[in-house]
């Protein structure tokens, strides 16, 4: 895309932020607003919380990046890993091989609730010291940007969801689009292998009816920011479904995924 986030937010100006604000009701009790960005896999979670943090300076918490450091070449959940699937694990320099991980735990729901059960306490231990260190007087707003927020059982760090959305069939085009910019021509993922991430996560529709936010990303990108405006401004909905509840409620364990390796 030819525009910048920032050019965009400028064309734009500060009209989409003159909201009503949200009622005494819609405002969490918490001090302090703790944004919690979702979506499926390839949906655009990564667009809106560059947004949120370059025209609004708003703190983002990646649990992506948490996941990376829990596999780190210094981690127990490394040296487990490599004892589990050997040397052939990893990468000429030593470092994990993520994609033959990923093939691996994406075909086999054992497995991939294997390495889940030592990804995500490191992921939630993270994110707990990361949002003690951003007191709500310094940092009255913060986003966590959680791929699998119900599915990992992490709502009740957030007082708000947020849930990003788009069209099935944009979204596999998507990932394919992603995979062939990153991947060796002669290992991309096939059509079946994509369709294996998007299964391996809670169905956007319930991850939807869960949501205080909806955000459709199957337009255009300032068509999308705009949205992410709105929401800031204070425009919620109340969920259909208690995003309070515990994951084993709202998916199967079948249905949940590692956080994207």
């Amino acid at each position: 895309m030819s525009q910048s986030l920032n050019t965009l937010r400028e064309q734009r100006g500060s009209t989409d932020l003159k909201l009503t604000q949200p009622s005494a009701s819609q405002i969490p009790s918490h001090d302090q607003r703790v944004i919690g960005l979702t979506g499926g896999i390839g949906m655009g979670k990564t667009t809106v919380s560059d947004y949120l943090a370059s025209a609004y300076q708003l703190p983002i918490l990646d649990a992506d990046l948490y996941a990376r450091e829990a596999v780190g070449p210094d981690s127990d959940v490394f040296q487990e890993i490599v004892e589990r699937y050997g040397v052939g694990i990893l990468l000429a320099n030593g470092d994990l091989d993520r994609r033959r991980l990923g093939k691996i735990i994406f075909s086999s729901s054992a497995e991939r609730l294997w390495l889940e059960q030592r990804i995500h306490p490191y992921v939630r231990d993270r994110m707990e010291s990361q949002l003690q260190a951003l007191p709500a007087e310094a940092y009255p707003t913060v986003v966590l940007v959680v791929p699998l927020l119900f599915e990992a059982r992490m709502t009740d760090l957030v007082t708000e969801v947020w849930v990003i959305q788009c069209a099935s069939v944009q979204q596999v085009e998507r990932l394919l689009e992603r995979d062939a910019k990153t991947s060796p021509e002669g290992d991309r993922l096939s059509l079946e292998q994509v369709q294996a991430r998007i299964n391996s996560q809670m169905a956007i529709e319930k991850k939807v009816a869960c949501a205080h936010v909806v955000l459709d990303n199957s337009s255009t990108l300032d068509d999308l920011l705009s949205q992410v405006d709105r929401a800031i401004a204070g425009t919620r909905q109340t969920p259909q479904a208690d995003a309070s509840e515990p994951a084993s409620r709202q998916a199967s364990p079948g249905k949940s995924g590692l956080l994207q390796p």
